[in-house]
Order: structure tokens, then C-alpha cells, then sequence
């Protein structure tokens, strides 16, 4: 019996949310975004989110998200990770990015 090694690709979407997508990950996801994100911003926790966005009626348009993630401020944020050209990945990420904005936004007459 001969003993395989096994690698994950962290390029693909299965590799990508196996790493970084599970709460047993979460500090490696911690550290890479810090690292992605420099000195702009410190994210010290963070919980894991629906990552399904059905929308509100049946023929509204779907998202499903890599990774929807909330920090300890409450800030809520997407990850995706694109390894191929997409020929409307600037469309999608700002329908994408309507949700976080739609859920964080206030209730009631209070708009700003």
C-alpha cells in the first residue's frame, strides 16, 4: 500500500472555503485578512454568516457568497475569491455587495 500525499488547492472554491471557510479555520482566516488588509484595518473575531442569499420573492436574483462574514464591530463583509476571468465580475460584485448593505442598513424611517 503506497501512502498519498494529498494537497488542497486553495485557488478553487472547494480548497478556498475548506480552509478558511469553517469555524476550526477561523484564526488562519483572521490572520489572512489582516494580512490582506495591512494597516487600513485589524479585524481581532469574527462569526461566520449565511452565505445564501435567496432574495425576497422567487424571481429575485440569487447570491451565493464564498465566504459572509461579521466582524466584532459588526461590520458584515463578503470574501470571494475569483481565480478565472469572469465577463461580469464587476456587475456581480456590486450586486453582491447590496446585501451587506441591505442588512445593516436601520429600520424604519431613520435613513441616512
Amino acid at each position: 500500500m503506497t501512502n498519498k500525499e494529498r494537497y488542497i488547492n486553495p485557488f478553487t472554491d472547494f480548497g478556498f472555503k475548506k480552509l478558511f471557510g469553517t469555524e476550526f479555520n477561523k484564526e488562519l482566516l483572521i490572520d489572512f485578512l489582516n494580512q490582506v488588509l495591512g494597516d487600513r484595518e485589524r479585524i481581532q473575531d469574527l462569526i461566520y454568516l449565511n452565505t445564501e442569499n435567496l432574495g425576497n420573492t422567487e424571481t429575485d436574483r440569487k447570491a451565493i457568497f464564498d465566504l459572509y462574514c461579521e466582524n466584532e464591530k459588526g461590520e458584515k463583509f463578503i470574501i470571494e475569491l475569483q481565480n478565472v476571468k469572469q465577463q461580469y465580475f464587476k456587475d456581480r460584485s456590486i450586486f453582491y455587495a447590496t446585501f451587506p448593505i441591505q442588512s445593516q442598513a436601520p429600520k424604519g424611517r431613520e435613513w441616512d
